[in-house]
C-alpha cells in the first residue's frame, strides 16, 4: 500500500487559519492511501463519509478505512471522521485499527452522489487485551500547532507548546478559559475587574489583546469569549515575537474555532446549572447541497444566568458561521465569522478596608442600573494552495469590530478605614464610557521543506500588517449648581460592611448615569507591519537549528479631544485638541538548539528577544523609546511507552533590562540644563510622565506538562509551575520585590476514565465516563507594592507609604464529572469547587472579586 502522499499531509496542516481535521481537508486529492496517477474522471466518483468510535462513543482518531482489493483509503480525524472520494461501484469497506477487531461493510457509491454510513462502534480486540493498547490519538508532542505557523513537531521546536483538545473541553465542560487553561501549566487568572473579563497571564507577564488570538488573529480580550465553540486551544509559552511582533514576553493563545465538515452530522445540547443558570446550543455542518467542493457549519448559543454574587445577572448571544471552498485540488478557501453580544452586571467585587480582604462571597457594591454591553464581530478568510511539493502559500485577512458602553459605580476605592461611626464608609462615584474599535489584518506566509547538501530545511518567509482604529468617549461629573468651580462627584455613601446601614448624604448628589457629561474623545490608530524569516535547520537526525529574524515598524498616533466648554457639551463636538504620535521599530532575533538522543526525546534551549512600546515621555521631552525583553529557555521534551505519555519539563529566564520608571532626576529647560527653584535648589521631576529606561524586571520559572493519550480508558493532564517575578533594579519600588498578581504556584491534575474499555458490549457500564480535575494557586499576591519614595516630595524626604500589598489565599479546587452516552444520547453532570474554597481574585484592592463556590451543572446532547 502506498505511503500517504506528502502533498496531502502539507495540505491539510493550514487550511482554516490554524487547525484542521483530516475530515475538513478531503477532496479527490485528499484520500491519503490514494494511488499516484488515478486519472479517474472526477465526474465519475462518487463519495463515502462516516465516522467512527470506541465501545463508549468517543471519536477514535488514525483508524484505517480501506476499500479491500484497491489502494483507496483513508485514515480518520481527530474527530473520527473520515471521507473518501472514488470511482463509482460497489466494495468491501475493511475499518480496522491497533487494539480493535476489524469490520467489513458492503459499500455502493454512485457517481455524484455521497453515501453516509452510520457511525462504526469498534469493539476491543480480544487477542490484544493483554497488551498496552494505545488509540490512534496523536501525543502532545506530536501535535503539530498553527499558532508556531510553521508544520514543525512540538519535539522539533526549541519552545514549549501545549494543545487541548476538544474532547477534553468537552469531558471537562468548559464554559469559560479560565476553565480551560487549567490544563496548562503556567497560564492563571489574574484579575477578573469588573467581573466582565478574565484577565490571563503566564511567566510573570499579562496576556493583553496583543497576546491572544482567534484562529490565528488577534481578537480583542475585553470580553469573555465564547468557549463552547473551541475545537482546541493552542498555547505558545514564552516569547513569539517573531511570529507577531508587539507582544508580551509570557506567551501567546491561540482560539482554535469549529470547522467545516463534508459529512452531515451536528449535535444539540441544553445546559443547566446553579443560580438559574441555562445554556441551549447547536452545531450543524456539512456539504452545501451534494458538493464535494464546499462544506458548512454553524454553531451557536444563548446564554442566561444569575450568580452567587447578589444582584449579579448576565446573558449572551453567539454564533460562528463558516465556510470551507475547495476552489482548486490544490487550493482551499476557509471563510468564517462570528457574533457575540454580552451583557452582564459590572461587579467589582466586595471590596478591601487598609488592604485587608473583608470576606464575604456575596456582598455587592455597585449601584442599580449598573450594565456593561458589549458586541463583538468578526470576519476572517483563510486560503492556502499548494504551489508545488516544496513550496505552500498562505494568506488570511481579518477584521473585527468591538462596541462597549460601561455604566457603573466608580471602584470601591474611597473606603474610610479610620475607627469610628464611618468606619467603613464608601463614597460611590458613577463612571460612563463608551469605547468602538475597528481592527483590520493582513498576512502572507510562503512555507517550503526543501534541501541544500547535507541541510534540511523548513523555511518560513512572511510578512503581516495590522491597524487598530480607537474611539473611547469618557464622562466626567457635572459642574455644581451651589458652588463655582468645582463639580459633584457622589452619587451616595453606603457603608461597605453593612449595605444596608443608613448613611448621611452629601447635600448635592449625581441622580444617576445621564447626569455625567461627555469630558475627553481619544482617538487611536495604531499601525503595525512586519517582515519576518525563520529556518528550522536539520543538521542531522539528531541535531536540529532553529533561527529567524523579524522588522517591526510600529506607529502609535493618539489624539485626544477635550470637551471643554458649554457649547462644545451641548453640541457634542470636541473643544481642545492633543496630538501624540510615537514611531518605533525593533529588530526580533531567535536562535534555538534542539538535541535528539533518540527519535521520542529531545533537549532544546533557545534565546529570544521581543519588545514593548512604552507610553509617555523622557526629561528631554521626547517620546519613550520602547523596552526589550531577552528570553531564554531550556528544557527536555519526553514521549514515553510508545507515545503513551508524554512529559515535558521547562526552564525560563526572562529579563527587561530597561524597564520605563518614573524618573526622579532634575527637571531640565528647554536648553537641556536642570531647572533651580527660588531658593536656588534643583526642582526635582514629580511628574508620573516623565520617565527614564532605568529599571529592570527579572522573572524567572520551571514549568512540568504531563499528558497522556486514553490508554485502556485512562487519560491523564498534569502540571505545575513555579515562577518567581521581581523588581531586579529600581528607584521606586524595593528591588527584589515581587510583581503582582502572579502567582508563585500553581499545579493542576485532570483524570478521566471510560468504563467502556474494561465491559463488554452488553455491559451496563459501557457508556460511562467518570473523571476529576484538580487546581492549585498558590503564593499571590495583589494590593500596591510599596513605594520607596513621597511621589508629591520627591526622593530623599521621610516618608511612609500607605501602599500595601494583599496575601491572596492559597486555595485548591477539586471538580468531578460523570458522563453516559447511549447511540445518540449523552447526558453530563459537573460538581465544580467540592470542598467550597473561597479565594479571590484581585486588581489592587478594589476589584475583589471571590471565586465561584460549589456549583453543579448538567449538560444533555444529542447526536444530530
Amino acid at each position: 500500500m502506498p505511503r500517504p502522499l506528502p502533498l496531502l499531509l502539507l495540505l491539510s496542516m493550514p487550511l482554516a487559519g490554524f487547525a484542521t481535521s483530516p475530515a475538513t481537508t478531503s477532496d479527490d486529492a485528499s484520500s491519503l492511501l490514494l494511488k499516484h496517477g488515478d486519472a479517474d474522471d472526477t465526474a465519475q466518483r462518487g463519495r463515502v463519509v462516516g465516522r467512527v468510535t470506541n465501545a463508549a462513543g468517543e471519536p477514535v482518531e488514525g483508524v484505517t478505512i480501506a476499500l479491500k482489493g484497491t489502494t483507496y483509503g483513508a485514515t480518520t480525524g481527530t474527530d473520527g471522521s473520515f471521507r473518501l472520494s472514488v470511482p463509482a461501484g460497489s466494495y468491501q469497506l475493511v475499518v480496522s485499527s491497533m487494539g480493535y477487531a476489524s469490520q467489513e461493510i458492503a459499500v455502493t457509491v454512485t457517481a455524484g452522489e455521497t453515501l453516509t454510513l452510520a457511525p462504526f462502534a469498534l469493539a476491543q480486540s480480544s487477542q490484544q487485551l493483554n497488551e498496552v493498547t494505545v488509540t490512534g490519538n496523536k501525543s502532545l508532542n506530536e501535535r503539530i500547532t498553527g499558532v508556531s505557523k510553521m508544520a514543525i513537531a512540538p519535539l522539533d521546536l526549541p519552545q514549549s507548546v501545549v494543545t487541548i483538545k476538544q474532547e477534553t473541553l468537552e469531558q471537562q465542560q468548559v464554559l469559560r478559559l479560565s476553565d480551560a487553561i487549567v490544563n496548562v501549566s503556567g497560564i492563571y487568572v489574574t484579575s477578573t475587574t469588573g467581573g466582565t473579563q478574565e484577565e490571563l497571564g503566564s511567566r510573570g507577564f499579562a496576556y493583553g489583546s496583543n497576546n491572544t488570538f482567534k484562529n490565528g488573529v488577534r481578537f480583542n480580550n475585553g470580553i469573555m469569549p465564547e468557549a463552547s465553540s473551541l475545537e482546541s486551544l493552542e498555547v505558545l509559552k514564552g516569547s513569539a515575537a517573531i511570529l507577531y511582533g508587539n507582544v508580551a514576553a509570557g506567551g501567546v493563545l491561540n482560539l482554535v474555532t469549529k470547522k467545516p465538515r463534508f459529512e452531515q452530522g451536528g449535535s444539540l445540547g441544553l445546559r443547566v446549572g446553579s443560580f438559574g443558570f441555562w445554556k441551549p446550543m447547536v452545531d450543524v455542518y456539512g456539504a452545501v447541497g451534494k458538493s464535494d467542493k464546499v462544506a458548512y457549519r454553524i454553531n451557536g448559543t444563548y446564554e442566561q444566568g444569575n450568580s452567587y454574587r447578589d444582584n449579579v445577572k448576565s446573558d449572551r448571544f453567539y454564533v460562528n458561521p463558516s465556510l470551507l471552498f475547495k476552489l482548486t485540488p490544490k487550493t482551499t478557501l476557509v471563510l468564517e465569522g462570528d457574533y457575540l453580544r454580552d451583557n452582564r452586571t459590572p461587579d467589582f467585587g466586595i471590596g478591601a478596608i487598609n488592604y485587608e480582604i473583608q470576606e464575604s462571597r456575596s456582598r455587592f457594591l455597585n449601584v442599580a442600573g449598573a450594565n456593561n454591553a458589549t458586541t463583538q464581530t468578526s470576519a476572517t478568510a483563510t486560503i492556502a494552495s499548494q504551489l508545488n511539493n516544496t513550496w505552500q502559500v498562505r494568506g488570511v485577512a481579518g477584521f473585527q469590530r468591538y462596541d462597549n458602553e460601561l455604566r457603573s459605580a466608580s471602584r470601591p476605592t474611597t473606603v474610610v478605614g479610620t475607627a469610628g461611626p464611618n468606619y467603613g464608609n464608601l463614597t460611590r462615584g458613577l463612571q460612563r464610557t463608551q469605547t468602538a474599535e475597528n481592527y483590520y489584518l493582513a498576512q502572507l506566509d510562503l512555507t517550503g521543506n526543501f534541501r541544500t547538501g547535507f541541510l534540511g530545511h523548513t523555511l518560513l518567509v512572511g510578512a503581516d500588517a495590522d491597524q487598530y482604529e480607537t474611539n473611547t468617549l469618557a464622562y466626567t461629573n457635572p459642574a455644581s449648581t451651589t458652588r463655582a468651580n468645582t463639580a459633584v462627584s457622589t452619587y451616595d455613601i453606603i457603608n461597605l460592611l453593612d449595605p444596608t446601614k443608613t448613611v448621611t448624604q452629601p447635600a448635592e448628589r449625581l441622580s444617576g448615569f445621564d447626569d455625567l457629561v461627555r469630558n475627553t474623545l481619544t482617538q487611536g490608530n495604531t499601525r503595525r507591519a512586519g517582515f519576518y524569516v525563520q529556518d528550522l535547520l536539520s543538521v542531522s537526525e539528531k541535531v536540529k537549528v532553529l533561527a529567524g529574524l523579524r522588522w517591526s515598524y510600529q506607529e502609535t498616533p493618539s489624539d485626544v479631544y477635550y470637551y471643554n466648554s458649554v457649547a462644545n457639551i451641548a453640541n457634542k463636538t470636541a473643544g481642545t485638541y492633543v496630538e501624540n504620535r510615537r514611531y518605533d521599530n525593533a529588530l526580533s532575533p531567535r536562535l534555538g538548539l534542539v538535541y535528539q538522543p533518540v527519535k521520542t526525546t529531545s533537549l532544546f534551549a533557545s534565546y529570544s528577544n521581543s519588545f514593548q512600546p512604552n507610553t509617555g515621555q523622557d526629561a528631554s521631552g521626547k517620546s519613550l523609546a520602547p523596552s526589550t525583553f531577552n528570553q531564554y529557555e531550556a528544557g527536555i521534551k519526553n514521549d514515553l511507552f510508545n507515545g503513551a505519555l508524554s512529559a515535558n519539563v521547562t526552564a525560563y529566564r526572562i529579563v527587561n533590562s530597561n524597564l520605563a520608571q518614573t524618573y526622579l532626576g532634575p527637571v531640565l529647560g528647554a536648553d537641556g540644563q536642570p531647572v533651580t527653584g527660588s531658593n536656588g535648589q534643583v526642582v526635582t521631576n514629580l511628574n508620573t510622565n516623565v520617565k527614564e529606561l532605568a529599571g529592570e524586571v527579572t522573572s524567572k520559572g520551571v514549568e512540568v506538562d504531563i499528558q497522556t493519550k486514553p490508554m485502556m480508558g485512562v487519560s491523564l493532564i498534569a502540571g505545575y509551575s513555579y515562577n518567581h517575578t521581581a523588581y531586579t533594579k529600581s528607584n521606586i519600588y524595593e528591588n527584589g520585590s515581587r510583581l503582582r498578581y502572579n502567582p508563585a504556584h500553581t499545579a493542576n491534575l485532570s483524570l478521566f476514565y471510560n468504563f467502556g474499555s474494561a465491559f463488554g458490549e452488553s455491559a451496563f457500564l459501557r457508556g460511562f465516563t467518570a473523571g476529576v480535575t484538580g487546581y492549585y494557586v498558590g503564593d499571590k499576591l495583589a494590593g500596591r507594592n510599596p513605594r520607596l519614595y513621597d511621589p508629591t516630595k520627591g526622593p530623599g524626604q521621610p516618608f511612609t507609604d500607605s501602599f500595601k500589598l494583599i496575601s491572596i489565599p492559597n486555595y485548591t479546587l477539586f471538580d468531578a464529572s460523570l458522563g453516559y452516552s447511549y447511540e445518540r444520547v449523552s447526558v453530563r453532570v459537573k460538581l465544580s469547587n467540592i470542598l467550597n474554597e473561597l479565594s479571590y481574585n484581585l486588581h489592587d484592592d478594589n476589584s475583589v472579586n471571590p471565586i465561584a463556590p460549589r456549583t453543579f451543572s448538567a449538560t444533555l446532547g444529542y447526536k444530530l
